[in-house]
């Protein structure tokens, strides 16, 4: 935990950006009933029942000084899935930097093996070094300033029925577009000090 707050401490470096990451799955929905439209001073109306098209897969990164944020949209959550996603953070969004540093959960698909096992062993090893791995404590998944974006996005976008990826992937465009435009940043205030206060019974007791 203390070093992912030392690591948000970090004064903004253009070279070594300090990026997080995080996925989460979303339900396609699909209507059985054609909603009744708002009207004047009424709600829109849908019916209770829906049928369930699959499950699409959310990554979201995001550069919390910089107000930036990349979401994809993919139709599972493997391996190669986060090794595609990785490639693409170093040589579509961050080519220039000298490295990444990438705030992310210990989940099993989030290691450098999965380079290896998509990509040539020279092409893995060139896109690992492009990174520095930082991750978040087991059970301490809030640590990850993504996650607060993920919230902000299902809050905002996905909080309604959307059947098929294809418009996931455009209403999800359209959010990150205008989330992007406003420079939105995330006001983060916890730090090591205020953990040893809050979560002092995590702490190993020392006596004299």
């Amino acid at each position: 935990m203390e070093l992912v707050l030392d690591v948000y401490k970090i004064c903004y470096n253009p070279l070594i950006p300090v990026v997080c990451m995080d996925e989460s799955p979303k339900q396609l929905i699909k209507e059985t009933r054609v909603p009744i439209e708002r009207k004047p001073g009424c709600d829109a109306k849908e019916d209770y029942e829906y049928e369930r098209c699959g499950v699409a897969n959310i990554f979201m990164v995001n550069e919390p000084l910089t107000g930036k944020r990349y979401v994809k949209v993919t139709d599972k959550k493997t391996k190669k899935d986060w090794a595609h996603l990785i490639k693409e953070i170093a040589d579509q969004h961050y080519p220039q930097v000298e490295k990444i540093k990438l705030v992310m959960d210990n989940l099993g698909t989030h290691k450098p093996a999965a380079l290896y096992e998509t990509f040539t062993p020279e092409e893995a090893k060139r896109i690992w070094d492009r990174f520095e791995f930082v991750y978040t404590p087991k059970h301490g998944s809030w640590l990850n300033m993504a996650e607060i974006e993920l919230h902000v996005l299902m809050g905002q976008c996905l909080n309604r029925r959307i059947d098929n990826i294809k418009t996931m992937e455009q209403e999800v465009k359209a959010w990150q577009n205008d989330r992007n435009n406003k420079k939105a940043i995330i006001n983060w205030q916890f730090t090591n000090d205020k953990a040893r206060i809050k979560l002092k019974k995590l702490y190993p007791t020392i006596s004299d």
